[in-house]
């Protein structure tokens, strides 16, 4: 057999462990969060929690996410089609996971905020003017101000209500549950309790339809 045969075929087997290293290892860590949720299946959602959709639809999203994060705002009009698409039989729990530098102002903006009713807007408005304010090497998160006075937002009484300590508490909570359900990474999901197999697109779509086909 020739050499560039032999390195060939090393390279192949080579490959091939690596892919199912990598499998298994997902597959471990899949385990491990469905053990974490069957334990402390309480942590998944509190009272306090922002909630889109129906709530009493028969598949539950909850997703842990972060203002300043970038996969976030892409998930989240990819989560909004799903939720249109199944109009109706999605109820969405946002929890927080403050994990990026500054990104805990934001999120006192975002409850002071839905006091207001105006929750999804201001969500929505971060998103898009992410790339300004939620530089992961500089964050400016006070730069959002300027575009919530643009939109005509109550800014004063934002920054007086961001300073409720039942905001900072909420916030605490939300990072103590997400500890507990091994979320580090964001955006998490759980649909119905249970974790996506992997990350991706196509792997929350899949488990929502999966769980909408099995209660509906």
């Amino acid at each position: 057999m020739k050499k560039t045969s032999i390195i060939a075929i090393a390279a192949i087997v080579m490959l091939l462990a690596f892919m199912a290293a990598g499998y298994f290892y997902n597959a471990q860590q899949n385990q491990n969060k469905a053990a974490l949720v069957s334990k402390h299946n309480e942590a998944l959602i509190q009272f306090h929690s922002p909630r889109a959709g129906n709530p009493k639809a028969k598949v539950t999203i909850v997703e842990f996410m972060d203002p300043a994060c970038e996969t976030c705002s892409q998930f989240h009009p990819f989560v909004q089609e799903l939720m249109e698409k199944y109009k109706g039989k999605i109820n969405l729990v946002i929890r927080y996971a403050p994990f990026h530098q500054g990104s805990d102002y934001a999120v006192k903006i975002l409850e002071a905020a839905r006091k207001q009713g105006m929750y999804w807007g201001v969500l929505e408005l971060m998103y898009e003017s992410q790339p300004t304010w939620a530089s992961h090497h500089q964050p400016q998160p006070e730069l959002l101000w300027q575009y919530l006075a643009y939109y005509k937002f109550d800014v004063a009484q934002l920054k007086k209500d961001m300073n409720d300590p039942a905001i900072a508490k909420i916030i605490q909570i939300d990072l103590a549950d997400a500890k507990r359900l091994g979320v580090t990474q964001t955006p998490t999901f759980f649909v119905n309790g249970k974790p996506l197999p992997s990350f991706g697109f196509e792997q929350l779509q899949n488990l929502v339809e999966s769980e909408i086909s099995n209660n509906y």
